[in-house]
């Protein structure tokens, strides 16, 4: 596939502003999840962060906008996209080294390299599981081609001992991230993403730790929205979630 023209793309800001993000008008355009999945990683100045499926770029960049000094690195299997996060990266004076691969066939200088995070945001459903999108960029970012234990597998072999795996997903998806877990990583927990009050959760954001031996943990869930429905225009953004969205903040996890 070619690179995007200009003019299929559209440059919005996150975090209040503090990233701008070049996305295709048409296509997959990346939206709240990886700015949450960005916000639950502990990472600390000097740290080596590897994300797996990085698209645009959204998740490292918005992680960079909060903790400095990190050495970024991303894999992406479409190369407009890996192309986009390199255009991203200088537009937001960070630098990342975007790698265009599929999972299953890593370069071989990723393969001697270990991180202290892995993140990744997969596709969200099984093969068959949702209506086909038009375009194919926005096709192969929704729907599974890499079964998702391959993910899981993929992110252990390139984290560095004590190293942290987070990983948002939805949650019908959340017995397949366990049993992926089981074996290379450990200490698991998991944080329930619900829409309202009342509301079952949607989405999970999966934490495990290489070499983990601590019990496995399931945190009560996080709200995003304040009321029990929308009643008005504009973000109903719960203010810690607003924090987060708006202003670059950490999401701590529960202790």
């Amino acid at each position: 596939m070619n690179a995007f023209a200009k003019e299929a793309l559209s440059c919005n800001g996150f975090l209040g502003g503090r990233v701008r993000l070049w996305q295709p008008v048409k296509g997959y355009r990346a939206g709240v999840d990886p700015v949450l999945l960005a916000a639950a990683v502990p990472a600390r100045p000097g740290e080596a962060v590897l994300e797996l499926g990085c698209g645009a770029g959204q998740a490292l960049l918005c992680l960079a906008a909060r903790v400095p000094d990190l050495q970024l690195a991303g894999v992406e299997l479409q190369p407009p996209y890996a192309e986009l996060a390199r255009c991203n990266a200088a537009e937001n004076g960070q630098a990342i080294e975007v790698f265009e691969a599929d999972l299953s066939a890593l370069p071989e200088v990723l393969k001697q390299r270990q991180f202290h995070h892995v993140v990744a945001n997969p596709p969200y459903y099984k093969p068959g599981a949702h209506s086909r999108a038009r375009d194919a960029g926005r096709q192969v970012a929704l729907g599974e081609g890499t079964p998702l234990a391959d993910w899981i597998t993929t992110a252990a072999r390139r984290l560095a001992p004590k190293g942290y795996l987070h990983m948002i997903q939805r949650t019908d998806r959340l017995p397949d991230m366990l049993a992926a877990c089981s074996g290379g990583l450990g200490s698991v927990e998991v944080l329930p993403l619900a829409p309202r009050a009342g509301r079952a959760a949607e989405l999970v954001i999966l934490r495990a730790r290489k070499g983990g031996r601590a019990g496995f943990r399931l945190h009560a869930p996080l709200i995003l929205h304040e009321g029990a429905r929308h009643e008005r225009d504009g973000d109903s953004y719960q203010p810690q979630i607003r924090a987060v969205l708006r202003e670059g903040a950490a999401l701590p996890w529960p202790v």
